[in-house]
């Protein structure tokens, strides 16, 4: 079901369900572009089960070519024209160049195609699916128009979507549903469903004030951002590409209004919470007077009340990235100015740090205590965010390299490890200690072994021994990672047995293990001497790791590789917990790059419960994370559903691909 639209998918459904029955339906579907008229379109496609789909789609390039959009549509039922009375096949044959003839007369070629989807749903109903209708060629339109209104029962159900500004005569007064934009709730459902990482209250209500509930502003908007969501709200417009003619459209409109209102403009835009009083503050630490947004008000590309909103949430990025960097710089500085440093010291501290272009280790050190709120918090995206700035900031080679090895840690767990590769780069090119090159190390293995490969086990590996006299506690969590990354990898990996032996060698930390300590213990006494001898060192190490998931404190890696140990000793309560525990973890965190992976653990639960469905809910939700930030998706979840709902085909094809 498409958020918000409940409506209107049941409309549809019951329309389909008639024409299953010997019944036709027709249907216009209006709205302003993004509104959803396109995914109503293909969710009724995605449920004509049993029917026959035909699509067309109008485009402004063919709007003067004769039947263009007819041609689109019946392309597959063209076939059957041999059956249908000679006038209207004569009709036919010159409407679409199978024949020379004189112009075509409408009426007939309207019988004809009446005739085609009558024939047609004989065999099967039909579902007609014609998108973008403001830019049909007329030809077409006409004669779409005389078969739905001459539709009975011949099982043909005609959907059109038009949008509201389309003054295409041919469809008045057929039956019409008028799109309008989804409530706040579903909106936030919306915008919630693509940016997983947590995001600044006031930023929410911004984007949602100014997207006006139009499903496509809001997910143009997601994309917008980086990878790994809006960084907590403190990602700068522009970070993305916007398509060129709305870009350049509203560069065009902005540049025509008065140089003082393009000032005030670029403040509003630099600044992400849309906050009424801000706003005017910071007009005041430029001198322009907030009066001087009275023109662009009045051609409507912002309201002012209690929050500023844009027309459109695209039109902020086209402003930002249109001014030059001393212009961006100046709006910074004024925003860092009137903003509290009391009640809001973090975007302050961002302010700051971009208005200027050169290093300072005041603001940079601002920046670090930042990012340790932001990550107490759960805004591992911000953190990351906060840190690189810092990085950049800072005059100090060595703090600078520190700062963007943190910064990749930051990166690694919200989802960017592409960002965090860069960093590591950067990092690596700078003056590290012993200790930090060893987690240089560990960092890069673990965001290969994101990807799979057998590259990344002689990294964790030689990484665990580098700690070993730097940090026996570090150390076991690398020789943990490594075990999980031999164990994955079976017999195409580089050995488990090697790993196993290391970790049994390896220092034990002087104090009481922590519950990682004993399960590294266990698995590598599994690994080296058996089930048997490492069944009861396992169960200690499950009891240790269950107490700790119910610690405020714990990572957000927590259990780590536990969640396969445990349903390996018939453990099952302790693995349902693990499994939905490490998955509201990775929520709270934000932790886009750990998230898909607790997901599709919880899924492989799901599947051994029977619950199938709602595995699948969990898969898709993994997936759509993959997607965003840049990731293969995991394929565990997905093996272990096509197994269990024994469809052979789609499970071997699960099973070949991976």
């Amino acid at each position: 079901m498409l958020a918000g639209r409940e409506t209107e998918c049941a409309r549809l459904d019951q329309l389909i369900a008639e024409a299953q029955l010997g019944r036709s339906a027709v249907l216009l579907l209006r709205g302003e572009p993004g509104i959803g008229k396109s995914a109503l379109l293909q969710y009724a496609a995605e449920r004509a089960a049993g029917c026959r789909v035909l699509r067309a789609i109008g485009a402004e390039w063919e709007m003067e070519l004769p039947f263009a959009g007819l041609h689109q549509l019946l392309g597959g039922l063209l076939d059957g024209r041999g059956q249908l009375p000679a006038p209207q096949r004569d009709a036919v044959a010159t409407a679409f160049g199978f024949s020379s003839g004189p112009q075509p007369d409408r009426f007939l070629i309207g019988l004809a195609v009446l005739s085609l989807l009558s024939s047609a749903a004989e065999q099967r109903p039909l579902v007609c699916l014609v998108d973008d209708v403001q830019w049909l060629d007329r030809s077409s339109a006409q004669v779409l128009a005389f078969v739905a209104r001459r539709l009975a029962a011949e099982s043909v159900v005609l959907l059109f979507a038009e949008r509201d500004s389309s003054t295409l005569e041919e469809l008045a007064g057929l039956p019409e549903v008028r799109l309008a934009g989804l409530r706040h709730a579903s909106a936030r459902e919306l915008l919630a469903s693509v940016v997983a990482a947590p995001v600044d209250e006031r930023v929410l209500a911004r984007i949602l004030a100014e997207t006006r509930g139009n499903p496509l502003a809001l997910l143009e908007l997601s994309r917008e951002f980086s990878a790994e969501g809006p960084a907590g709200g403190f990602g700068l417009p522009g970070a993305g590409s916007l398509p060129g003619r709305i870009e350049a459209s509203f560069r065009r409109r902005v540049l025509e209004l008065p140089t003082e209102t393009r000032r005030l403009l670029l403040l509003a835009a630099a600044d992400p919470t849309g906050e009424s009083g801000l706003l005017v503050r910071a007009s005041e630490q430029t001198r322009v007077a907030i009066d001087h947004l009275a023109p662009a008000e009045a051609d409507g590309l912002l309201e002012r009340g209690e929050r500023v909103t844009f027309r459109h949430p695209l039109l902020r990025s086209a402003i930002y990235r249109a001014a030059r960097p001393d212009e961006r710089r100046a709006a910074h500085g004024a925003l860092a100015a009137a903003t509290d440093p009391e009640f809001d010291p973090d975007r302050r501290a961002w302010h700051r740090a971009h208005a200027i272009a050169v290093p300072d280790e005041g603001i940079a050190l601002e920046l670090e205590q930042s990012a340790e709120r932001a990550r107490a918090r759960g805004g591992l995206a911000a953190a990351a965010a906060f840190l690189e700035r810092s990085a950049a900031l800072t005059p100090d080679p060595t703090r600078r390299a520190h700062l963007a090895l943190e910064a990749a840690a930051g990166k690694h767990l919200a989802g960017a490890s592409q960002d965090a590769l860069t960093l590591l780069a950067a990092a690596a090119a700078g003056p590290l200690d012993a200790l930090d090159r060893a987690r240089l190390k560990l960092l890069h293995g673990e965001i290969v072994d994101l990807g799979r490969t057998p590259d990344a086990l002689p990294l964790l590996l030689e990484a665990a021994r580098q700690l070993e006299p730097l940090d026996v506690s570090l150390s076991r969590d690398a020789y943990l990672t490594a075990l999980r990354a031999a164990s994955a990898a079976g017999r195409v990996g580089p050995g488990m047995l090697e790993v196993a032996r290391a970790a049994l060698a390896a220092p034990r930390p002087p104090d009481e293990p922590r519950a990682v300590d004993l399960l590294v213990d266990g698995l590598a006494v599994r690994f080296t001497a058996g089930y048997a001898a490492g069944a009861p060192a396992l169960r200690r190490a499950l009891t240790a790791l269950r107490e700790e998931g119910e610690r405020n404190t714990v990572s957000v890696r927590w259990p780590w590789l536990a969640r396969r140990v445990a349903p390996e000793l018939f453990a099952d309560d302790v693995w349902s917990y693990f499994a939905t525990r490490s998955v509201q973890l990775a929520r709270e965190a934000g932790a886009l790059g750990m998230l898909p992976i607790a997901l599709n653990h919880l899924a492989h639960l799901r599947c051994a419960e029977g619950n199938l469905d709602a595995a699948s809910a969990l898969l898709d939700e993994a997936d759509g994370i993959a997607v965003a930030t840049g990731t293969e998706p995991l394929a565990i979840g997905r093996l272990s559903l096509a197994g269990y709902r024994g469809i052979e085909g789609e499970a071997l094809a699960v099973f070949e691909q991976t």
